[in-house]
């Protein structure tokens, strides 16, 4: 299945087509190389939203958040590591516990790990809050590979740190983390965060105009080969949205919608090494209920930065369940890793080799 934006020429679009003709592959041998959950024995009745970095000795580092069910005051942020084949067992890392001892929710925490250049430091962006109206970011950091934390520390008002998706390092050193807000009339909107010291400051946030009112969260950036950066972001359009900035994150287009179907739900794109983008999307229609559309999650390729898209896998396809929320890296290896949400229930990791998605 191809799907296009508008603006590509009519030689294009009969390309792509042509490519796409036989439609997305189920999932198979062929496309897999590991295909897991990473808490086979979940450490609590639900999980949601991981993140996902590569350490610098290789080995991977998964997070998200787990308790009784996502809003209630139980839920943490718990972590697990990869090496030598094997998740460890989930543990918890960070909560929402306030000086009182009165217990709130944690929500979407999202790793980053900072070159050698830069000190090396694991950094660990969460939030805390009763609800997404009202929440505020924290970030704890390690410095020997999640192994042990500092305590948190909140974030200065109205900055929330990477929403969901993981931050980029840019060419000049400033961290640039996608977010947004939901407020309590309703609206939601974009906005860019940045910070020249890994999070110990932070430059005025920039917002991101959205003149059709699609109603926008949830950004994962993509730094392009000539130095833009795209960031798509989930709807309630029905669409993935996107917007770029041609000035490392200083300023962005208005947003304007792709051709990828989505039911106002988490996202993840990935700039590989050759230069394609890979798209993790649920491909469907929002519907009554805020779960509807959830039950498929997809793969999608651009060759021509993010104009036209091309389905080419389909990881997850089970009426009336939930696979959603993904996040995905690209290690050193070349290979790109996934975890996902499993039914409220597990993260399942994948791993693939790009170059077998075609």
């Amino acid at each position: 299945m191809t799907r296009r934006v508008p603006g590509l020429s009519r030689r294009q679009l009969l390309g792509a087509a042509l490519a796409g003709a036989a439609g997305p592959r189920a999932w198979s041998a062929e496309l897999e190389l590991h295909k897991r959950f990473i808490d086979e024995r979940p450490a609590t009745p639900q999980v949601h939203a991981s993140t996902l970095v590569e350490l610098p000795d290789g080995s991977l580092m998964a997070a998200w958040f787990g308790g009784t069910a996502e809003r209630a005051p139980d839920v943490r942020i718990w972590c697990s590591r990869l090496r030598a084949g094997a998740w460890s067992a989930p543990r918890a890392i960070a909560d929402g516990v306030q000086p009182d001892g009165s217990p709130l929710p944690t929500w979407n925490p999202v790793l980053f790990q900072a070159s050698a250049a830069r000190g090396g430091t694991l950094l660990l962006f969460y939030k805390v809050g009763p609800d997404p109206r009202q929440w505020w970011g924290e970030l704890i950091t390690s410095d020997d590979g999640g192994d042990h934390w500092s305590s948190p520390r909140r974030l200065p008002d109205g900055v929330l740190g990477p929403i969901r998706s993981k931050p980029l390092m840019l060419a000049d050193g400033t961290l640039l983390c996608p977010s947004s807000t939901e407020d309590e009339a309703g609206r939601w909107r974009l906005h860019m965060e940045r910070s020249r010291d890994l999070g110990r400051s932070w430059l005025p946030n920039v917002p991101v105009a959205d003149p059709k009112g699609y109603g926008l969260i949830q950004p994962s950036l993509v730094v392009r080969p000539d130095g833009s950066v795209l960031a798509f972001a989930r709807s309630r359009a029905n669409r993935i949205a996107v917007t770029r900035s041609r000035d490392g994150g200083r300023s962005w287009s208005a947003a304007a919608l792709t051709s990828l179907p989505n039911p106002n739900a988490g996202i993840e794109a990935l700039g590989l090494a050759d230069g394609r983008i890979l798209m993790v999307f649920n491909p469907r229609e929002q519907g009554n209920d805020w779960w509807v559309g959830r039950d498929r999650l997809d793969l999608a390729l651009s060759s021509d930065g993010g104009h036209a898209w091309r389905t080419v896998a389909t990881l997850e396809d089970e009426p009336g369940q939930e696979f959603s929320y993904p996040a995905a890296i690209q290690t050193r290896d070349g290979l790109v890793h996934l975890t996902y949400t499993y039914q409220r229930s597990h993260i399942r990791h994948v791993q693939l080799d790009p170059r077998r998605l075609g």
